[in-house]
């Protein structure tokens, strides 16, 4: 690819610019364009050298640009540069496209699910960092462990990429490994049922290359189903389950969350793994991460030796966890402040039970901003269950997409009503900062507050934290 030239339309989105570094190393020359607006991404940017406008002209499209790859949130009927590439007759594509082609140029794992998917690939990453292993991986978050960025190149032989399910977009990776973390009802703006979603896994899984591997969690009836459905077409792929239910060297025998650690040790591995993160579902990825991870040194050296246990039990201890996953923000006046982008309810409850377990004696306050309509309409109920372990919650209007329209009878303070039937202490503030005062004076020593979903509530958050540290009045 050298002195091939590449521009990316929204190149400040944390795939694009996990993408731009790879593409980078290859050789290619990069340029792009995004708002004004300034992301984490912008560091990772001009860190790499890579010049970009906080504007769309149709003047950075020249001839001499030899592609155009575009983030899925612009598309060429209305993006001022995706049209004029297109008249210029150069070359268009998405980001799950042109991470399909990158794909088949490497030996690569996808990692999939409808949630865990994040963590697991970090995972992943750290573990084939601490082997150095010839690798390039991708992650839909910022890494401390990858120098706060989204992406790691050590390599080109080895590529292991988070890919996602909306609107099948995972369906251009061509994986030779893939991970399934689970498939449960979530996007029902795209997908009709759990059926639907069931069905694109298992087409995805049916892309496997010859001889592929299958990872799987056995405790998620969703991913069971679709790797049954698999295995009635595919008798040439390995299948490997993980978790508590699963049959081999994967099975879960023991988990343990306590004060500031998470153990677990696996049936076929004669040791015990600790991680300074929370929670069952954290044990869950790390056992996908290893499995995948354990495939691809065989595959490189055909063995596992003992001091290879040692760098990923090393690797394990050192997460830290990603941007937005039970990341840790600070801690000012005995408060401790957290965020989290966990949006579906399995998720909300795991991740809550986790940081319970791994906080005990923290009055736990969780502040959630449910994201779209659909969502909230087709999991209405389990939401209303979902805080089980909170002592207070915090909740808001529905943070909107653009990609749907408001539902009758669905609204922030419906879900209020729903929780308030399962949860003593729920408060309901429309506009995330209107419970800045109530928290200011609310939240106490020992306190743990917990921001949670893919809304902006983080927002709130990060100024409590900033006012507790006397930063702002």
């Amino acid at each position: 690819m050298k002195g091939y030239r590449i521009h990316l339309v929204g190149i400040k989105g944390t795939g694009m610019a996990a993408l731009a570094e790879i593409l980078l190393s290859r050789g290619a020359e990069i340029t792009g364009s995004d708002v004004a607006e300034i992301f984490y991404t912008d560091r990772i940017l001009q860190e790499l050298g890579i010049p970009y406008r906080e504007s769309f002209s149709e003047k950075a499209i020249d001839r001499g640009i030899g592609l155009v790859i575009h983030s899925a949130a612009y598309n060429p009927s209305d993006n001022v540069e995706l049209k004029a590439a297109l008249s210029a007759g150069i070359p268009v594509i998405s980001f799950p496209e042109a991470l399909g082609d990158l794909s088949a140029q490497y030996d690569s794992s996808g990692i999939s699910g409808i949630h865990g998917k994040t963590t697991t690939a970090a995972m992943a990453g750290i573990l084939l960092k601490y082997l150095d292993l010839p690798a390039t991986i991708l992650v839909g978050s910022e890494l401390a462990a990858f120098g706060g960025r989204s992406s790691l190149v050590q390599g080109d032989h080895y590529f292991v990429a988070e890919t996602c399910e909306y609107r099948r977009h995972f369906l251009y990776f061509f994986p030779r490994r893939l991970v399934i973390t689970n498939i449960e009802p979530d996007h029902l703006d795209y997908y009709h049922d759990q059926e639907d979603l069931i069905s694109a896994f298992t087409t995805y899984a049916l892309n496997l290359s010859p001889k592929g591997a299958l990872i799987y969690c056995a405790d998620n009836a969703g991913a069971l189903e679709a790797v049954k459905r698999v295995s009635r077409k595919r008798d040439d792929l390995k299948y490997i389950p993980y978790g508590l239910a699963a049959v081999g060297p994967y099975r879960l025998v023991e988990i343990k969350t306590a004060a500031g650690k998470t153990s677990f040790r696996m049936a076929g591995i004669n040791r015990n793994f600790t991680m300074r993160i929370p929670g069952e579902h954290s044990a869950l990825n790390a056992a996908a991460a290893i499995a995948l991870v354990l495939e691809i040194l065989k595959s490189e050296r055909k063995e596992v030796i003992p001091s290879d246990w040692d760098k990923i039990g090393q690797a394990l201890l050192d997460f830290t966890g990603s941007r937005r996953r039970s990341e840790v923000v600070g801690e000012a006046r005995g408060v401790l402040f957290m965020d989290d982008y966990g949006h579906h309810p399995t998720e909300i409850t795991k991740t809550l039970a986790g940081i319970k377990a791994f906080y005990p004696d923290r009055r736990l306050v969780v502040d959630f901003m449910s994201h779209t309509y659909s969502r909230t309409k087709a999991l209405l109920a389990d939401f209303a269950r979902s805080f089980g372990a909170a002592d207070e919650v915090i909740l808001h209007r529905i943070y909107a997409s653009a990609r749907e329209e408001k539902l009758p009878g669905i609204s922030g303070e419906k879900l209020f009503q729903e929780v308030a039937k399962h949860h003593t202490r729920v408060k309901y503030f429309h506009r995330v900062l209107d419970a800045l005062p109530y928290l200011t004076a609310g939240l106490k020593e020992g306190d743990l507050l917990i921001t949670m979903g893919a809304g902006n509530n983080w927002e709130l958050g990060k100024r409590l934290y900033e006012k507790f540290r006397g930063e702002i009045k």
